[in-house]
């Protein structure tokens, strides 16, 4: 009878000696803060074209159900696609950072969100704090070179410093204005 040998691949690493100058860079000065920027451009009814600097478009629409189009994610899949991300970036940096790698990592988001103000064009009377996501859950399936508590350990840091988790814990102050 012969043995069969395991054969783990591993994720792509991230650079390492990088992530450390960065984290370094933050703690030298730990209020600084980049800015992210977005053009968006309404192609007709819902269908939407975000441009970020030096990509194609990130297309958002919503479906038939909701008069959009249905030709790509709606804004509230976009917003779970933005945390998947950046949970993901997370618990990349985190596991580089402690040294453990990655062989699988997968995230499944979903969100609970009624429409029921039909974007305030004459459904139900709701205040800001009544709309929006009721409750996001995310299931993590993560693997490496570590026992499942080191990942579990990870996944938890990853979640406590995730900006994009953070930004929809916590409020935030928004403005929105009509251009020059």
């Amino acid at each position: 009878m012969s043995e069969t040998a395991k054969i783990t691949t591993y994720l792509r690493p991230i650079d390492r000696e990088g992530l450390l100058k960065f984290a370094e860079k933050g703690k030298a000065n730990p209020n600084g803060q980049g800015t992210n920027k977005v053009h968006t451009i309404t192609d007709g009814q819902y269908r939407t074209l975000s441009y970020v600097e030096g990509h194609e478009p990130v297309v958002v629409d919503e479906p038939l159900h909701l008069f959009g189009q249905n030709t790509a994610p709606a804004p509230g899949e976009i917003v779970l696609s933005a945390l998947g991300g950046c949970l993901a970036v997370g618990i990349t940096a985190v596991a580089t950072y402690r040294q453990v790698r990655l062989s699988k990592l997968e995230l499944w988001l979903e969100g609970d969100i009624g429409n029921t103000a039909a974007w305030g064009a004459g459904g139900a009377e709701r205040r800001p704090e009544e709309m929006g996501f009721r409750q996001v859950r995310v299931r993590v399936n993560v693997e490496g070179d570590a026992p499942r508590e080191v990942l579990n350990e990870i996944v938890e840091h990853a979640n406590y410093f995730s900006p994009v988790a953070n930004t929809l814990r916590n409020p935030v102050p928004l403005t929105v204005t009509l251009a020059d």
